[in-house]
């Protein structure tokens, strides 16, 4: 999370990507940093997946991810 608010705060625009389970705890630190970035979850548990499944849930996400990065305006 710090490090997506750092990038948007030099003016890169970003999205960042994290596994469904932490969705709830990445929301609340958004909302106590008084920050609204783009996200994009994927399915959980990403560790111990093989790098075919890594390959679909990437191709399944990158879709979601360009039009998240496409429609933020750096402030």
């Amino acid at each position: 999370m710090h490090d997506i608010v750092d990038l948007e705060g030099r003016g890169v625009v970003g999205v960042y990507v994290a596994s469904a389970e932490f969705k709830e705890a990445a929301e609340s630190q958004a909302r106590a940093l008084g920050y609204d970035p783009a996200a994009v979850y994927v399915p959980h548990p990403i560790q111990d997946r093989t790098d075919d499944e890594m390959r679909a849930i990437a191709r399944e996400a990158l879709g979601e991810i360009l039009k998240a990065i496409g429609g933020k305006q750096v402030p």
